[in-house]
C-alpha cells in the first residue's frame, strides 16, 4: 500500500468535497519513490507567488468530459464517477458522449452503445422510443450534470448503408468499426425531424431553463471515417440539424464540427472549410446565406510511443494542433470572438485500447497521466491568451469501462469504482479560485519550446497560483516526456502580497505521485490482482482518493511574505493551500 500509515479524513472547502487521506510529513519530505533523497537534484527550483497581482481570471476548462459508451452512465460505477465529476468544483461539469441515435438494445461494449430511440414499421413512419435514453439523461441531471449533446449516430432505419451495422471491437471480422450507424441518411427530412423530436422531447422532460445550460453539437470527426459521406453532405446533415435544434429550443447553443487535430493538414483543410460554409457558403435547408455556429470544436490529440523500456508521451502533436485550431479561428473575422470547446482533448486517439495490447497506452495508471494533463491545460491556457481565443473547455476523453479487469491500462478515470491518479490532478483543479494570481517558477518551459519539441530535454517545472477571499491556491507540477527513473526537484517556495495584518498561514499539501493519491501503486504491492476481494477493493478506493501530506499546519507570515521548500517527485504534482 501507499508509503506510512493513514487514516481517512473529509474535507469541505466551500461547495466541494474533496475526500483525503493524511500521511506523516516524512514520507512526503524524504521519500521520492524507488529513489534516496541522494538522488535529488541539486539546483533548486525557485518559484515566486504574488497573491496581490492580479493576472486575470482563469475558467474552469477541465470541467468537461466525454465516452463513447453511454449505457455505461448509468452503471453502478458510472453512476458514482458522474457524482465525482459534478463535485470537482463549483462551476457546471459537460459531459458528452457518442451513440445517441444508435440503434441497439441498450447494450454496451468498447466504443460501442445504443439507445434505439428511431426505428419504422413497415409502412415506412417513424417510431420513436425514449426509454433508453431518458436512463442517461435522468442519471445526468440527477448527478448535477449539464450535458454536451452529442447528436448522432445514424439510425440502422435511416442508413444509407445499413448492414453491417454493429461492429464488435477490436475483432470486427470486417476489420473496421465504422459500420452502418457511420453513413448518411436516406432522407434528410425524415433526419431533421428526428433531431426536433429529440430536442423537444428533452425540452419537455426537463424544462426550458435546464435544457438552455446545455450545449448542442452535431455529430463527430466527419473528417475521417465516423462519417462515411461526402464533405458536402456532411454540411448538409449540419444545416438540417441546427435547424431542427432551434426550432425544437429557439436560443439553443449550436456548435461543431469535432473535427479531428488540425495539425494534420487535411483536418485543417476540413476546418476552413467548415467555418467557411458557416460563415458565407448557401445553407442546404433555408437556402440563405450562411449557418448558426455558437461554438467550435475540434479534436487535438498527442501521440505517446513506447522506447524499449518506457513510454515518451506526444505532447507536441497535442498542442500544435490546439495552437493551429486557434490560428485557423482567428482567422475568420466572423468566427474571431466565438467560443472553442476542445471536443477531445486526450494524449492520443483510443481510450478503448488497452496498455495491455498497446504499451505506448501505460501511462494511463500512474502519476504520467496527471502530470500530462496539468502540462497540457496549462500550456492550453497559455495559447487561448496569446490568440485572443475565448476558450471555453477542454473534454478529457475518458470516464471508466464496465466489465474489464482493474487497472487493464484504458483510458478512464476510474477502474472498477476505484479512482486513478489523474482524476485526483483534477480535483486539484477543481480546488483553484476563479482568480488567477502572478506566478513564475524558475524551472518552467516556455509553450514555444513545448510546441515545437515537447517536454525532451529537461523537466517543466511549472505553476499555477488563483486566489479566493482570504486563501491562495499554488500548484506545481514537475513533467517530462520520457517516464524513466528521475530526481525529485527540489522546490522553493515564495508567496508574498499576503496580509500583512496576519502573522500565520493555515498550510495544506495535497499531492499526486507514484506513492500518493495513486491507487496503482498499491494495487501492484497487492499483487495486481485481477479480481478483488472486497476488503481490497474498499483499500484501494480509499487510497485513490486525493491525498493530504499531513494534518495542516500553521506557518509563519512575515511582512505579506511565507517561505516553503520541499520536493516533487518527476511526474508529480502538489497543490499548495494557505489560508489566513
Amino acid at each position: 500500500m501507499a508509503a506510512g500509515p493513514f487514516m481517512p479524513h473529509t474535507m469541505f472547502s466551500r461547495s466541494i468535497s474533496v475526500r483525503v487521506l493524511f500521511f506523516p510529513t516524512f514520507a512526503f519530505l524524504f521519500f521520492v519513490g524507488p529513489f534516496a533523497s541522494s538522488q535529488l537534484a541539486t539546483e533548486s527550483v525557485h518559484i515566486r507567488v504574488h497573491a496581490d497581482q492580479s493576472a486575470g481570471s482563469i475558467a474552469p476548462i477541465w470541467n468537461y468530459f466525454g465516452y463513447d459508451e453511454p449505457n455505461y452512465t448509468y452503471a453502478p460505477n458510472g453512476k458514482q464517477l458522474l457524482g465525482e465529476l459534478a463535485a470537482l468544483s463549483p462551476a457546471p461539469v459537460y459531459v458528452r458522449v457518442h451513440n445517441l441515435f444508435t440503434t441497439g438494445d441498450g447494450s454496451a461494449s468498447l466504443k460501442w452503445g445504443s439507445t434505439n430511440v428511431y426505428s419504422e414499421d413497415t409502412a415506412g413512419r417513424p417510431v420513436y422510443d425514449w426509454t433508453i435514453l431518458d436512463r442517461i439523461f435522468d442519471t445526468f441531471h440527477a448527478a448535477g450534470i449539464k450535458p454536451l449533446v452529442e447528436i448522432g449516430f445514424m439510425p440502422e432505419a435511416l442508413s444509407t448503408h445499413p448492414e453491417p451495422y454493429r461492429h464488435n471491437f477490436p475483432r470486427d471480422s470486417a476489420g473496421t468499426i465504422y459500420t452502418g450507424w457511420a453513413y448518411p441518411p436516406k432522407d434528410y427530412r425524415k433526419w431533421s425531424e428526428l433531431v426536433f423530436q429529440f430536442v423537444r422531447h428533452l425540452r419537455e422532460r426537463y424544462g426550458d431553463a435546464e435544457v438552455h445550460s446545455w450545449l448542442w453539437e452535431v455529430w463527430n470527426e466527419p473528417d475521417i471515417g465516423y462519417w462515411q459521406g461526402t464533405s458536402e453532405e456532411f454540411l448538409k446533415l449540419y444545416d438540417f440539424s441546427a435547424d431542427a435544434i432551434l426550432r425544437a429550443l429557439p436560443g439553443a447553443r449550436v456548435g461543431g464540427p469535432d473535427s479531428t487535430g488540425p495539425a494534420n493538414p487535411k483536418a485543417a483543410e476540413f476546418l476552413r472549410l467548415f467555418l467557411e460554409h458557416c460563415a458565407h457558403q448557401k445553407n442546404y435547408l433555408t437556402g440563405k446565406t450562411g449557418t448558426p455556429l455558437d461554438f467550435i470544436s475540434t479534436h487535438p490529440k498527442g501521440s505517446p510511443k513506447w522506447q524499449e523500456d518506457h513510454v515518451q508521451m506526444g505532447i507536441s502533436r497535442q498542442l500544435a494542433s490546439i495552437e493551429q485550431g486557434f490560428q485557423i479561428v482567428a482567422s475568420f473575422p466572423e468566427w474571431r470572438q466565438t467560443p472553442i470547446i476542445l471536443g477531445e482533448s486526450d494524449p492520443e486517439g483510443c481510450a478503448a485500447c488497452s496498455a495491455k495490447d498497446n504499451p505506448q497506452n501505460s501511462y494511463r495508471n500512474g502519476p504520467l497521466y496527471a502530470a500530462y494533463t496539468a502540462e497540457v491545460l496549462s500550456h492550453t491556457m497559455a495559447l487561448a491568451s496569446r490568440e485572443h481565443i475565448n476558450l471555453l473547455g477542454a473534454v478529457t476523453w475518458a470516464f471508466e469501462f464496465e466489465d474489464q479487469p482493474p487497472f487493464e491500462g484504458f483510458r478512464e478515470l476510474a477502474t472498477n469504482g476505484i479512482d486513478k491518479p489523474v482524476l485526483n490532478a483534477l480535483r486539484m483543479f477543481g480546488l483553484l479560485g476563479s482568480e488567477r494570481v502572478q506566478a513564475t517558477s524558475s524551472g518552467a518551459l516556455s509553450t514555444e519550446d513545448t510546441v515545437a519539441v515537447g517536454v525532451r530535454r529537461q523537466p517543466d517545472t511549472n505553476v499555477i497560483a488563483t486566489r479566493k477571499d482570504h486563501e491562495v491556491e499554488i500548484l506545481v507540477w514537475n513533467y517530462h516526456d520520457d517516464d524513466l527513473p528521475a530526481a525529485a526537484a527540489p522546490i522553493d517556495l515564495t508567496v508574498s502580497g499576503l496580509p500583512t495584518k496576519s502573522s500565520r498561514g493555515l498550510v495544506e499539501h495535497f499531492l499526486v505521485d507514484s506513492d500518493h493519491s495513486n491507487a496503482f501503486t498499491a494495487w501492484k504491492e497487492m499483487g495486481s490482482p485481477k479480481t478483488l476481494s472486497t476488503s481490497q477493493r474498499e483499500g484501494l478506493e480509499r487510497v485513490g482518493q486525493l491525498q493530504l501530506s499531513s494534518s495542516p499546519q500553521w506557518t509563519s507570515i512575515k511582512d505579506g511574505t511565507l517561505h516553503l521548500q520541499f520536493t516533487l517527485p518527476r511526474q508529480g504534482l502538489r497543490l499548495v493551500r494557505i489560508a489566513w
